[in-house]
């Protein structure tokens, strides 16, 4: 069962197989390679039809074609070894995206791509939707996603056989130990200085809810991945899974969990806030009866 990640890795989908990441360019598709994979089986149809199809609807959108569609050149080999520089072009996301899209439908592996790459590019707008919010709105965003999360890992720990509620109490410490050096959910409630009835996910800042739905997420998967069966090794793998969240925000500078600052408001207070403000911009105002001539200057 230890070796199971290795001999049975999660399934990936063919679009991600082709996928590279340079330092200067970020990720990117090749075009020779995308057309293959799409089961087109000559270039110039899939260079003169469909890319040339995307590189239009790429400007209509306002887009500049040269940032999404790098030309290149790529060494292919021929018959007898021979080989023959030829040309290509690097796909951004984005151009993929376009590519895939005015692709034939009624090709299966076209259809699949357009559901791989409309789904990318939405959780990309999501994340950049995410970027651009003010804190305060990010913490509340991030608290609901956090609940799910739970929930969903709740259910996989429960069928790896953690049933008692005393059981998920010990769980979810094993995950905040990974996570946080040592510490558990109580150590935790007494580092940020909290009351009795004050939770402590209710009073972290954006950066540490996301890594705590990190940690979550990821231990969902792998118990569920893995079959993971019996308590113990249900609560070292949620050890586990938060020690290598903790790692890998070291290995990137970044800053450790309870070292993070602890917002001055909860996110029942940000919660009454909002609806405060909502409640206010939903109100009719008194001057909205009135005509153009009857309005003060």
């Amino acid at each position: 069962m230890a070796d199971e990640e290795q001999t049975n890795p999660p399934r990936l989908s063919p679009f991600d197989v082709i996928r590279h990441v340079d330092e200067h360019l970020g990720e990117y598709w090749s075009a020779r390679e995308l057309y293959k994979l799409l089961g087109y089986t000559e270039w110039r149809n899939f260079h003169t039809v469909v890319v040339k199809r995307a590189m239009k609807a790429c400007e209509e959108n306002g887009h500049s074609i040269s940032d999404h569609f790098v030309q290149s050149s790529k060494v292919i080999t021929r018959g007898k070894g021979a080989k023959q520089n030829v040309m290509d072009i690097l796909l951004s996301r984005y151009a993929a995206y376009l590519a895939v899209m005015n692709g034939d439908p009624k090709m299966p592996i076209v259809a699949m791509g357009q559901e791989y790459f409309a789904a990318q590019t939405r959780r990309q707008e999501l994340a950049d939707q995410l970027a651009a919010l003010p804190e305060e709105q990010k913490r509340l965003y991030l608290r609901s996603e956090i609940s799910i999360y739970n929930r969903q890992l709740a259910e996989a720990a429960h069928q790896a056989g953690v049933v008692q509620s005393r059981d998920f109490a010990i769980f979810q410490d094993h995950g905040y130990m990974g996570l946080y050096g040592g510490l558990k959910a109580k150590d935790i409630h007494v580092w940020k200085s909290l009351q009795k009835n004050q939770q402590i996910l209710d009073h972290m800042g954006s950066e540490e809810l996301a890594d705590n739905i990190f940690r979550a997420a990821q231990t969902d998967a792998k118990l569920r991945r893995e079959q993971i069966q019996g308590k113990q090794r249900a609560n070292q793998t949620h050890f586990e899974v938060g020690k290598e969240v903790r790692d890998t925000i070291k290995r990137l500078g970044g800053t450790v969990p309870e070292n993070l600052p602890t917002p001055p408001e909860s996110i029942q207070q940000l919660q009454r806030r909002e609806y405060t403000r909502l409640k206010q911009d939903t109100q009719p105002s008194i001057f909205d009866d009135l005509d153009e001539s009857e309005r003060e200057d």
